[in-house]
């Protein structure tokens, strides 16, 4: 009997063993984390501070918000602003329409070529903002000559319409191409972009309704990524701006400072937190619809 008595089942410890230093970590990287982000928000906070108050501190006069009430009725500050804006609206449109396909398309079509698409696009970020904007000064003129005998001498001066100059828009592309890449490439990374399309294609989806079905709604926070980058880039963007002669926000706000230096850092501290709330407005979009999806 006692050979058929089922042995007692042999309980292990499935406990992992503690590691003499594993509390202890987690409490470091804390305490390390804690002290990164308060050295970054001092490094941010503390110049805003600065700034604010500066604005409402006037010597002899005490605090007030003057500074702050004179914004709107700067000359300049509207038609400013509104053309960063629409500059940024443009550049982001362009970026995404030109930047997409052509990736999809070395994905798809011919994946040995990404190493030069990536090549292509982030070579902007070695040339120096000055000497690209030297050859597109230099290139302007030699076109207006060599174009003037053509039809397309009225499209080389309608792109340097001080009104909406296009010729920016198609400057800040360039500048915008190595952190759209980045951000587009991450999302296309962490989809099959080949088996969605064949399955598309297969259901007898057109290019269109696949780009618009398919590719978009699975990339949504590559796209909001590249948007948000870009964004920041066109309304900080100054030199290129400034050498070609144009007067976007970022220009109009150096060009007051000299004569109403309060007034000037005001409206830096507004552009600032109108910059992070677009920023704030994008990102949080493409968090949205990601949860959504």
């Amino acid at each position: 009997m006692a050979t058929l008595t089922p042995a007692p089942a042999v309980l292990t410890d499935t406990t992992p063993a503690k590691h003499p230093g594993g509390p202890a970590r987690p409490r470091t990287v804390r305490v390390w984390r804690g002290v990164v982000l308060l050295i970054a928000a001092l490094y941010f906070l503390v110049p805003m501070a600065t700034a604010f108050v500066f604005t409402v501190n006037i010597p002899n006069v005490g605090f007030t918000l003057d500074a702050y009430t004179r914004i709107f009725t700067v000359e300049g500050f509207v038609s400013s602003l509104s053309l960063s804006l629409g500059l940024a609206a443009a550049t982001i449109v362009l970026v995404l329409l030109l930047l997409l396909p052509a990736m999809l398309a070395v994905r798809l079509a011919a994946p040995r070529l990404k190493p030069v698409l990536e090549v292509l696009c982030t070579l902007p970020m070695v040339v120096p903002p000055i000497s690209f904007t030297a050859g597109i000064s230099s290139l302007l003129p030699w076109a207006q000559d060599v174009l003037a005998p053509t039809p397309f001498y009225q499209t080389i001066i309608t792109i340097q319409d001080q009104r909406f100059p296009l010729i920016l828009v198609l400057a800040y592309v360039v500048l915008a191409l190595p952190f759209a890449y980045r951000s587009l490439d991450s999302a296309l990374t962490a989809i099959d972009v080949r088996t969605l399309v064949e399955a598309a294609r297969n259901c007898g989806a057109s290019w269109p309704r696949v780009m618009l079905s398919v590719i978009v709604p699975n990339i949504r926070s590559g796209l909001a990524g590249a948007s948000f980058l870009t964004l920041a880039l066109v309304l900080g963007e100054y030199t290129v701006a400034r050498l070609l002669g144009y007067v976007p926000f970022p220009v109009w706000i150096v060009m007051i400072s000299g004569s109403q230096a309060q007034v000037s850092v005001a409206v830096s501290v507004f552009s600032l937190l109108l910059t992070w709330a677009l920023l704030l407005a994008v990102s949080s979009a493409g968090v949205r619809k990601r949860s959504a999806s």
